[in-house]
């Protein structure tokens, strides 16, 4: 018996959800045999044959040899079987289309990530923030969050894919505002010369909230690559810092020349000399004495960004006015250190703080030796030497 209405419906809902008819026909077919086996007076093997063209749906009987080939077959369709069919129907349709939409948006999303998209924020609470991107949510979670960042509900941000999971419930999509590439992407979108290829992110350097260092090049020569990022009076780099909350960004062009690209990577100081030391992967920055705080920066970020960058670590020292000061900084991974070494007659304080990525202390320590002290080991050290220097000549 023909059923073009059933036929009808389901094409309808195919259209509707974006779902190929045939996988709902075979999915269809996989539920009834399920309930016809369910009957007491079920045929041991049986196969349920929806017509694709009618709507009909038939139950077969099937008898089977030892190696599985159907030798007999017979019409076994209940008489009841169009009200099973009915019910059992609506329940797959509905379990069919929750599982392929689901499928279908894992598939969409997984091959964005590291995508940025845009969503707007449903709720918030102190572990993650939700937001909606259209057809699937967004998680946010609080360490991925902007420090002192308070989206509000309703309001619009960007965001970067970090990963896309596929759990029973769906795709659950896991975003941040603190990954670096955020920053790239946002560029991107920002300087046509990036989305072309004409202008290259080299390296880039980010303190989430605070601050970020890019280092851009250029592949053709008459396009200025920090001139592009930046935009007319600061457009475009302004429009980025808006969209991340106000954080300072420094566009320093890209050197394959180490020295260049340290010299760059301290920008807005000025400095006067890097000496290399290519074994241990150091730089040595000098710098004038009133270009050593802007070098150094608000809790050592801008010397912390910068050997990060350049991947060189960075160890700066001033050319004092005064002789009994010494002033040096240096990176250790994303800790700075400052140490103050200061020299009077009596006695020597050497006073040494690490700063962290986030611009807390991690240690303060402040040493104080006397003056007498350090040249009685001095004169102990020449003696030694002078010593081992007569025990050698001996040998000789």
């Amino acid at each position: 018996m023909a059923n073009f209405e059933f036929l009808e419906a389901l094409g309808q809902i195919a259209r509707d959800q974006n779902i190929d008819e045939g996988e709902l026909l075979v999915a269809l077919a996989n539920a009834l045999l399920a309930a016809y086996k369910r009957r007491p007076d079920s045929a041991e093997d049986a196969e349920v044959e929806i017509n694709p063209e009618s709507g009909e749906i038939k139950v077969w009987g099937l008898e089977l040899d030892l190696e599985g080939n159907v030798i007999r077959e017979w019409d076994a369709t209940p008489e009841d079987f169009g009200r099973i069919a009915a019910q059992t129907a609506k329940q797959v349709l509905m379990q069919l289309i929750r599982d392929i939409q689901r499928r279908q948006m894992f598939e969409e999303f997984a091959n964005r990530e590291g995508d940025i998209v845009s969503g707007t924020v449903q709720q918030t609470d102190h572990r993650y923030t939700l937001l909606d991107l259209g057809r699937v949510e967004a998680l946010l979670p609080q360490t991925e969050q902007i420090s002192g960042e308070h989206a509000q509900t309703g309001s619009r941000i960007k965001v970067y894919i970090v990963e896309v999971r596929n759990t029973n419930k769906g795709p659950q999509i896991v975003v941040s505002r603190t990954h670096p590439a955020l920053v790239a992407k946002l560029f991107e979108i920002e300087v046509p010369e990036i989305a072309s290829g004409i202008v290259e992110i080299k390296a880039i350097a980010r303190e989430p909230g605070h601050r970020t260092k890019i280092a851009v090049a250029s592949n053709d020569q008459m396009v200025d690559p920090v001139g592009a990022c930046v935009g007319a009076r600061g457009s475009r780099v302004r429009n980025i810092t808006n969209e991340l909350r106000t954080e300072r960004i420094d566009v320093v062009p890209y050197s394959d020349d180490p020295i260049q690209f340290i010299q760059d990577a301290l920008q807005p100081a000025r400095v006067r000399e890097v000496l290399l030391n290519e074994e241990e992967g150091s730089a040595t920055v000098m710098v004038h004495d009133q270009q050593l705080s802007l070098a150094i920066g608000k809790e050592g970020q801008n010397a912390r960004l910068a050997a990060r960058l350049t991947g060189w670590r960075i160890d700066i020292r001033s050319d004092t006015e005064n002789d009994d000061i010494v002033e040096e900084v240096w990176t250790e991974g994303d800790v700075v250190v400052a140490q103050v070494v200061t020299e009077t007659e009596s006695e020597i304080t050497v006073e040494t703080v690490a700063t962290d990525s986030e611009g807390h202390h991690v240690e303060i320590e402040t040493v104080e030796v006397s003056v007498d002290e350090v040249t009685e080991e001095i004169e102990e050290e020449v003696v030694e030497e002078s010593a081992a220097q007569v025990v050698v000549e001996g040998e000789a």
